[in-house]
């Protein structure tokens, strides 16, 4: 570790550009893959990295893994174990003295650490969702440096964000980040391999995700401790740009290029890749929607009820031809069009029971009623449903201010 040296205030920094700043590093980051033990000349480099960013005048927030990998170590496990319950308790073995490691480090500095679990329930239910946007928010308020991993403790496989990549994005957008950096094993997105492909080339800057799906290799797995990879990388940038956030992939033993990323203009980037983030940011709750909640079911809508959606409307239970899954009402539903415009009415329900209907995807949003009772009122006017189940939550099924249509 360099010399220390006192904290600059962040009065240096004009408004303009204090900027909020995600880091999120893997398991295989900051554990040694064979032996689990701490790589502290890469922790040791990372918080220099973020005192630094601090006295420029930024707010970080660190999204780290490793809890298991450090519980793993502590227990003298020898492999990543396969069985839940075991990994659970890893993890909260492992939780408490990673905390631990970072408050040595950080405590030099004079810089005050936050601990956040968090798991996928906290972000599907609305108002756990904004709760946690306000005490990160309020956390760096008060000028701390929140420390978020996933609380694999408690959270099991139907409900875990499954790794950090994703999580680092969610919390880019609860803290309204203009920054997310991947730290990884490489220095940057590759056309390919670069360890097996020695004609790979590094891509610099990606303003169009879909493209770069089809020009580019991927195809690797997560560290034997940790559960990334390429691929859930390029999930994590797709959601965070969708939320205006710029998110740049770096090798983790660099931490201080996140600095000269921050500086170089689009036009001349040397290190790492980045992900542009789309110029008109979706809202937070079409987000939280689209990106945040799990979808329990599916809806199926005929032709007339998808030219509604399209220009803006609610889906109503007339447009409705089919239902899959026992989800309640306020959950997310996919919503899916029959491919057959002509396909409507009795002849559609049909074809939908039978299951050879083929659809598209059209939407998604929260449903206003659950399975079972959407499936008494599929095909109904909106009128009938008081009859039919003796009560009327909503005229429609899906609210329109929760409908986030597939192109957008």
């Amino acid at each position: 570790m360099s010399q220390q040296q006192p904290l600059k205030s962040p009065t240096a920094a004009s408004a303009a550009a204090r900027q909020t700043v995600v880091i999120k590093v893997g398991t295989s980051s900051i554990c040694d893959e064979a032996t689990q033990r701490p790589r502290l000349s890469v922790l040791a480099g990372l918080v220099e990295t973020i005192v630094d960013l601090r006295a420029a005048g930024h707010r970080v927030v660190l999204v780290t893994s490793g809890a298991i990998g450090v519980g793993m170590r502590a227990v003298g496990e020898p492999a990543r174990p396969k069985k839940l319950a075991r990994l659970q308790a890893l993890a909260g073995i492992g939780q408490s003295q990673l905390m631990t490691q970072y408050h040595t480090l950080f405590h030099p500095f004079g810089v005050p650490l936050a601990q956040v679990l968090l798991s996928r329930g906290d972000v599907a239910d609305r108002t756990r969702y904004l709760n946690a946007c306000n005490t990160l928010r309020e956390l760096l308020d008060m000028d701390v440096v929140p420390i978020v991993n996933e609380n694999d403790a408690v959270s099991v496989a139907e409900i875990k964000f499954g790794d950090n990549d994703t999580l680092s994005a969610v919390v880019a957008r609860m803290v309204a980040a203009q920054w997310l950096f991947l730290m990884t094993d490489v220095d940057a997105l590759y056309t390919d391999n670069p360890r097996t492909n020695p004609d790979a080339k590094p891509v610099r800057v990606v303003d169009d995700l879909h493209a770069l799906r089809s020009q580019v290799s991927v195809a690797s797995a997560g560290s034997a401790i940790g559960t990334g990879g390429m691929v859930t990388k390029l999930v994590a940038a797709e959601l965070a740009t969708a939320a205006g956030c710029t998110v740049t992939i770096l090798l983790s033993t660099k931490p201080e290029s996140i600095a000269q990323a921050m500086s170089e203009p689009t036009d001349a980037v040397t290190v790492g890749t980045r992900f542009l983030a789309r110029p008109n940011a979706m809202p937070d709750k079409k987000w939280w929607v689209r990106h945040g909640l799990r979808s329990a079911g599916t809806v199926v809508i005929d032709a007339g009820a998808r030219a509604a959606l399209a220009h803006r409307a609610s889906l109503f239970p007339a447009g409705v031809v089919g239902v899959t899954g026992n989800f309640s009402a306020q959950q997310a539903v996919d919503i899916v069009a029959l491919e057959d415009p002509e396909l409507r009415g009795d002849a559609a329900r049909a074809a939908v029971a039978r299951g050879d209907a083929k659809t598209v995807p059209v939407a998604k949003g929260i449903a206003t009623y659950s399975a079972v009772e959407l499936r008494q009122i599929t095909g109904k006017r909106s009128a009938e449903i008081e009859t039919i189940l003796g009560y009327v939550e909503s005229d429609s099924v899906v609210e329109r201010g929760s409908i986030i249509l597939a192109d957008a």
